[in-house]
């Protein structure tokens, strides 16, 4: 509406101005009216059956789009529970190979406190067989020591005293005096 108001304007400038040589650059009335009539008409038809067309498909492409839109966001939700569930599964896998671990320490310590206990047992009863032997090979040694002495000792008595002794009697007092000094040392 406005540019026929400026076309009627120019087009009165111009009747005033007929002889300045804006009649050069302006069209002749006639023109001006036919041409603001036609570009009315095809102004209208575009008004009237292009932009409809041009609306719609631009209302399909934004729908198209709104619904890219909301399957990227649907992806990403997914994906973001997809993420969460390997994080979850990663940590119970962590969590579960802590206990494993923590599981063959306890096992290795216990198999090595077992076979500490086990050596210490088995060096025990080394210990106390050994020392049952010592005791025994002592006895052994001082029975035979004892006998020995008694022997030694009744033979000196025999060439001392230049006869035969008893020498049960001897060897039973020998004995004797042999427990006497081992009572007395113990």
């Amino acid at each position: 509406m406005q540019f026929l108001l400026t076309a009627q304007t120019l087009i009165l400038a111009t009747a005033e101005d007929e002889g300045s040589g804006a009649d050069l650059l302006l069209p002749a009335t006639p023109e001006l009216i036919a041409g603001v009539i036609s570009f009315s008409i095809i102004f209208l038809m575009v008004w009237r059956w292009v932009l409809p067309t041009l609306n719609e498909t631009l209302e399909k492409r934004q729908e198209a789009e709104k619904s890219r839109l909301e399957a990227a966001e649907v992806a990403k939700q997914e994906a973001e529970s997809l993420l969460g569930d390997y994080r979850s599964q990663l940590a119970e896998a962590k969590t579960e190979a802590g206990r494993i671990v923590d599981e063959a320490r306890q096992t290795a310590e216990s198999v090595r406190q077992e076979a500490v206990g086990k050596a210490q047992t088995e060096a025990d009863e080394i210990l106390a067989r050994a020392r049952d032997e010592a005791a025994a090979e002592s006895e052994r040694a001082m029975a035979g020591a004892r006998s020995e002495v008694a022997n030694l000792s009744v033979d000196l008595a025999e060439k001392v005293v230049g006869q035969s002794l008893d020498r049960e009697t001897q060897l039973g007092l020998v004995d004797a005096y042999l427990r006497d000094l081992e009572s007395d040392s113990k």
